[in-house]
């Protein structure tokens, strides 16, 4: 079912339609096969890209779309809807792309970004280890200064793109001063002493490589400290609220899909001679789906416009992750409920569906760290 869209200028329509022909053309029709074989479809992000969607939200002068985050999530979702996969993946490489942009020097910008947001190369976020997934602050991956070189020790879990990104943004420790001790490098994937480990073995998304990263003396330049050193955590934390963004608007993109299974399928099976759409408890369980996934998009829009407007909207992301991923849940859960047996099966999508509604109530901070920000916010008001 078409989303009616309300877009700041015909620039961006131009964009989402472009967004959405890509989806139904390109992204859609192999989902369900890459995503059972485990292929990760790297031509799509190159394809990406080429087409100007892979840096919608940065400027222009780097090679970006200089598109508001309100556009860019939009886009996002149209992309997550027809694969989720490769939604996350634009999330999580938008995300990446991020620290450099915000912090980096305009020499490292000028140098690095274009190739970034044109579609050359692909990123990944290395923040968790297996340690320390809510609690950043803990993480003790080391990167200590030897002349020119940072000598980085460390494992870092759970990193999309593992394996097969061309750079990681990655947070080390670089001090023992607690959490003013962290510091962001950025570095390539042929880095010697970086390797990716054996991919995990996902309940949902398994067409994205997900694994840990390794550092065994790995040598990295010291011009790919971002910003100050001590300054990482900050640094993530800021990218984090942006990148929550990005997940809710690809929750909505999933739950949006699930409906539009459900609505198709309602519609064509019959049972004691008519639509089984027709049957007021189909009606409320479909209408309750529609609420939930309309509210989220809501939700994620207005956190995006206090982002594009300079106000503070860490808050109203966490709130946005948390809505829209909970939505996703619940969605999807109901989807399968509607095609009934069918629905559990393969041969029809909403059984995947479910499967990645999962992961988005986890990464970028859990569902309880959204409710401890949103709580801290309010006790600070």
């Amino acid at each position: 079912m078409p989303v009616d869209r309300l877009l700041p200028t015909s620039e961006a329509e131009d964009l989402l339609a472009l967004a959405t022909e890509m989806a139904r053309e390109e992204l859609k029709p192999r989902a369900a096969a890459d995503e059972e074989a485990e292929r990760f479809p790297r031509d799509l992000f190159t394809l990406m890209g080429k087409s100007g969607l892979l840096g919608l939200p940065y400027p222009e002068k780097w090679d970006g779309g200089g598109q508001p985050y309100e556009v860019y999530l939009q886009v996002l979702e149209e992309i997550a809807a027809a694969w989720m996969s490769v939604g996350v993946g634009l999330s999580v490489h938008t995300m990446s792309c991020y620290a450099l942009a915000e912090y980096g020097t305009e020499e490292q910008r000028d140098r690095r970004l274009p190739a970034m947001l044109g579609g050359e190369l692909l990123g990944a976020y290395a923040l968790s280890e297996g340690h320390a997934g809510s609690d950043a602050a803990a993480l003790s991956t080391r990167a200590r200064r030897d002349g020119d070189n940072y000598v980085v020790n460390g494992t870092k879990a759970w990193i999309t793109h593992a394996g097969v990104a061309d750079f990681y943004t990655t947070l080390v420790r670089t001090s023992g001063d607690g959490s003013h001790g962290i510091s962001c490098l950025l570095v390539d994937s042929s880095t010697p002493g970086l390797s990716a480990a054996p991919r995990e073995r996902k309940m949902g998304l398994t067409g994205s490589p997900t694994a840990q990263m390794l550092f065994e003396d790995a040598q990295v330049p010291v011009d790919r400290l971002i910003g100050e050193e001590g300054s990482g955590l900050k640094i993530a934390l800021s990218s984090l609220s942006s990148g929550r963004l990005g997940i809710a608007a690809c929750a909505v993109g999933l739950a949006q899909a699930a409906l539009d299974e459900a609505v198709q399928y309602a519609k064509g099976r019959s049972q004691f001679g008519r639509p089984i759409i027709e049957f007021q408890g189909m009606e409320f369980l479909l209408a309750d789906m529609a609420a939930t996934v309309e509210s989220a998009r809501a939700t994620y829009l207005d956190a995006a416009r206090r982002r594009d407007r300079g106000m503070d909207f860490q808050r109203q992301s966490s709130i946005a992750k948390l809505i829209a991923t909970d939505g996703a849940m619940k969605v999807t859960t109901d989807a399968v409920q509607v095609l009934g047996g069918a629905g559990y099966t393969r041969d029809f999508p909403v059984e995947r569906y479910l499967r990645e509604a999962k992961v988005p109530q986890i990464f970028e901070g859990t569902n309880q760290i959204q409710r401890m920000v949103i709580a801290r916010a309010l006790k600070n008001a």
